[in-house]
């Protein structure tokens, strides 16, 4: 048993209960010490307490032989080989920082207020793409001050992903813990994005969602969250696949793991007068300044969007979509040039069509005159089509009348 000073022993209560282990590598206690929650202990990163490279044992005495994990590999890891020690896949600071360009809009004070009650209530955020479902729960972290962690789910994502493996290390096996693992030792918020990409590898996540813990097979140990830990997923659609096919690789999930998560918001795109101020805070973040031209661009968005959902477009302008076109004006200091190069993802016809629609909204045409034009367009094509139709069938009957 070595002993230690006070001081000594409250840096290494404070180190443990951090990271929940006993072999920390020198960046993961500079960075509690860059938190300022302790002192430098250039006492503990000497010889006497290391272990391997770069890494050091905290003298935990008698309290050591109760946190201690059974670091060995179960019958069924491969090659039935050991574990020299757990190491974090995170170091240093994961509480994110505030965006200067986003505006609170939608369901993000829903949001917020669940991460303020710090009760594990998963959640799922829906919506189309680019509207700032992942920002909004980003924004609402970075407010709170709460540790983020975020998971972007692929159709590849599984077990090993998400809760961690067997890793090579200075030439030694380790076990590294994963995001999920992480977020739950740390109190953290887990944010599952873009879930219904995700195949039925992310089984694995079914207690963890129920909030009683996970046992990793692995490394022999349970795992239990620490207060403050939830789960929020985001995806475009609702976990039942996309059967328009603008969201090719999204999958039909399990309906058991759906319903460990109490509530869905739906999040829509933001009113004309929040996407305003977003794309005023992201010209005015590259010291530009053009409300006439964030006015157009709304509007435009607006005509586009209004089009999209009732049939006549099947390509539609996002939030992201006007924030990149904003940035890409204030580098070219061109704006048919922003919105054609931001537009080149559509096909020919599509952002044709959108770029000699930003062109009457350039020149004055308001959001009702540009509707009001569309509606005539499409009723005078209607009539047509119906003319043409009478045509036909008065041709059939004179040709039939020819042969009675």
């Amino acid at each position: 048993m070595i002993e230690l000073s006070k001081k000594q022993t409250e840096q290494v209560s404070v180190l443990y209960d951090v990271y929940k282990k006993d072999i920390l590598t020198r960046a993961e206690i500079n960075a509690v010490v860059k938190k300022g929650k302790i002192q430098n202990p250039s006492w503990l990163k000497t010889d006497k307490f290391k272990v391997d490279r770069g890494c050091y044992k905290l003298p935990l005495n008698n309290a050591e032989d109760n946190n201690k994990v059974d670091e060995k590999v179960l019958d069924d890891a491969p090659n039935k080989q050991e574990a020299a020690y757990i190491v974090s896949s995170l170091t240093g600071d994961i509480v994110p920082k505030k965006d200067k360009v986003f505006v609170p809009f939608g369901n993000y004070s829903d949001v917020k207020n669940i991460i303020k009650s710090g009760q594990f209530y998963p959640c799922f955020v829906t919506g189309l793409s680019g509207n700032g479902k992942t920002m909004a729960v980003t924004q609402a972290c970075a407010e709170m001050k709460k540790e983020l962690i975020r998971v972007n789910i692929t159709i590849e994502t599984d077990e090993d992903d998400l809760l961690g493996g067997y890793r090579l290390k200075d030439g030694q096996t380790v076990w590294q813990n994963g995001p999920v693992i992480e977020a739950m030792e740390r109190g953290a918020l887990l944010l599952l994005d873009e879930i219904d990409l995700a195949s039925n590898k992310i089984m694995c996540l079914q207690p963890i969602l129920e909030g009683s813990g996970v046992f990793v097979k692995k490394i022999n140990k349970f795992v239990k969250p620490k207060a403050g830990f939830n789960v929020i997923a985001t995806a475009n659609t609702k976990g039942q696949g996309s059967e328009d096919g603008k969201f090719i690789g999204t999958n039909i999930l399990n309906e058991a793991f759906l319903e460990r998560f109490p509530v869905t918001f739906e999040q829509k795109y933001p009113t004309s007068k929040i996407e305003k101020k977003i794309l005023t805070n992201t010209l005015k973040a590259a010291g530009k300044s053009d409300v006439k031209f964030v006015e157009k661009l709304v509007t435009w968005a607006d005509v586009i969007r209004r089009t999209f959902f009732d049939g006549g477009v099947d390509e539609i302008i996002s939030t992201r979509r006007l924030v990149h076109i904003t940035q890409a004006y204030a580098i070219f200091g061109d704006k048919i040039k922003a919105i054609q190069l931001c537009t080149n993802r559509f096909d020919d016809d599509t952002k044709n069509s959108f770029v000699e629609l930003y062109t009457k909204v350039d020149s004055g045409s308001s959001l009702e005159d540009i509707l009001k034009e569309q509606n005539e367009a499409d009723l005078s094509q209607q009539l047509e089509s119906e003319d043409d139709s009478d045509s036909d069938d008065t041709d059939a009957d004179q040709s039939a009348s020819v042969y009675n």
